[in-house]
């Protein structure tokens, strides 16, 4: 049984070529995105503003260096919360706010919601613990320290497996 794959956005393989370029490095020109890809300037800039407005690209961003600041502890946290109606939404909302927290998933299993935080020290994070707790809903939380941080590609593009970008270029035909 497989699930049904859904897309968007039509793309075809001139767009996924530059997509999977300009996530590599946005700071690519357009003549070298021309040049590499044997298009003008102009159907580069045509299918990168084509790209943005469909929001295949959602933006433009810099990828900074969480050390250059401190933030050294890495944590994921489990979190646990009483189900009311409208509870996912309010309390991701809430996790979401938290400074230091990085990213929130709400998930199905024995746990709620996944956190990912980063903080400068054990003081920042029990402070940030306390916070989780003491929003409405929230019954447990349960922690576990990132030892080591592993370089991943960290692109869509690079990452998508050969049925979903099959599936993503057959929308468009």
């Amino acid at each position: 049984m497989t699930d049904a794959l859904r897309s968007d956005t039509d793309l075809d393989e001139t767009d996924l070529a530059i997509l999977e370029r300009v996530e590599r490095d946005f700071d690519v020109s357009l003549d070298t995105l021309a040049e590499e890809l044997d298009l003008s300037k102009s159907a580069v800039h045509y299918r990168l503003n084509k790209l943005k407005d469909s929001g295949a690209i959602r933006g433009i961003t810099a990828d900074v260096d969480p050390l250059v600041f401190g933030l050294e502890m890495v944590s994921i946290t489990n979190v646990s919360v009483t189900h009311e109606s409208g509870y996912s939404d309010d309390i991701g909302e809430e996790l979401t706010a938290l400074d230091g927290v990085e990213q929130v998933y709400y998930t199905m299993g024995d746990v709620d919601f996944v956190v990912i935080s980063r903080v400068q020290s054990r003081d920042q994070l029990n402070d940030l613990i306390d916070q989780m707790v003491a929003i409405e809903g929230v019954n447990e939380t349960s922690s576990r320290f990132v030892m080591q941080e592993f370089e991943s590609a960290q692109t869509i593009t690079a990452n998508l497996p050969d049925e979903a970008r099959d599936a993503v270029l057959d929308q468009s035909t």
